[in-house]
């Protein structure tokens, strides 16, 4: 059972200011259990009313899972007073208080990334010690060799001394190649590949976890995903 006054029930379900459902309030506009509800002050119980406001019916949601397929030239941030967020694409149905994007992706790297106000779920997400794997696409400047993924399969020493954890490097076709990590350095990838030699032109997150992200879902789209698949981002597959 989850009590709530009204209005802060109907404000962090739909993103609106309190002084907004207040107003709509007095206009008659909210119904609970099917009677016009008028007090901003009433409890409602969040699992068992049926609360409709301006003709719709609100279900409570403790957290929100959103998937997005981030375009170039984005910040994975929450806001930025100067530069566009991934929190800013994301549709005002969507919108909620306390969004935030589960780890980082650089401006210029593409692919899944989860937006959420669950701070526990992001926290096992992308914590090294959870071991939870991230695949990327990298499109590089030169091919790689099997040497090179005996050495990301035994644990990159980049330039500055900083130990990563084993990777596995698959190579593809026209300079492509995959790989998957299970942590998060800053911009750890392109540092990887600087390592032995290589240049990162292009990189794509295509998963996490048991996670994929779909291909049908453009560029700069977001949608919003159920509890138990945001969690299936939490399998252990590397």
């Amino acid at each position: 059972m989850q009590k709530q006054r009204l209005d802060k029930f109907i404000s962090n379900q739909l993103n609106i200011s309190r002084k907004d459902v207040r107003t709509a309030l007095k206009r008659g506009q909210a119904t609970v259990n099917g009677r016009i509800e008028k007090d901003a002050a009433f409890t409602v119980d969040t699992d068992a009313d049926v609360i409709i406001f301006e003709g719709k019916e609100i279900s409570y949601k403790k957290y929100i899972y959103i998937l997005m397929n981030k375009p170039k030239g984005v910040l994975s941030a929450s806001n930025d007073k100067s530069r566009e967020t991934v929190v800013d694409l994301v549709p005002a149905e969507l919108k909620r208080a306390g969004l935030f994007p589960v780890g980082r992706l650089d401006r210029d790297t593409t692919g899944l990334l989860i937006i959420t106000d669950n701070g526990e779920f992001a926290h096992n997400c992308i914590s090294p010690k959870k071991m939870i794997s991230k695949s990327y696409i990298a499109s590089l400047d030169g091919e790689v060799t099997e040497e090179m993924c005996e050495i990301f399969g035994q644990g990159v020493t980049l330039k500055d001394g900083t130990k990563c954890k084993p990777a596995k490097l698959y190579p593809l076709d026209s300079n492509k190649a995959r790989i998957i990590i299970t942590e998060g350095k800053y911009h750890q990838i392109k540092r990887m590949f600087g390592t032995v030699g290589l240049g990162v032109n292009e990189l794509h997150r295509e998963s996490i976890g048991g996670l994929a992200l779909p291909q049908s879902l453009e560029e700069g789209k977001c949608i919003e995903i159920a509890e138990k698949e945001a969690f299936s981002a939490l399998l252990k597959v590397c």
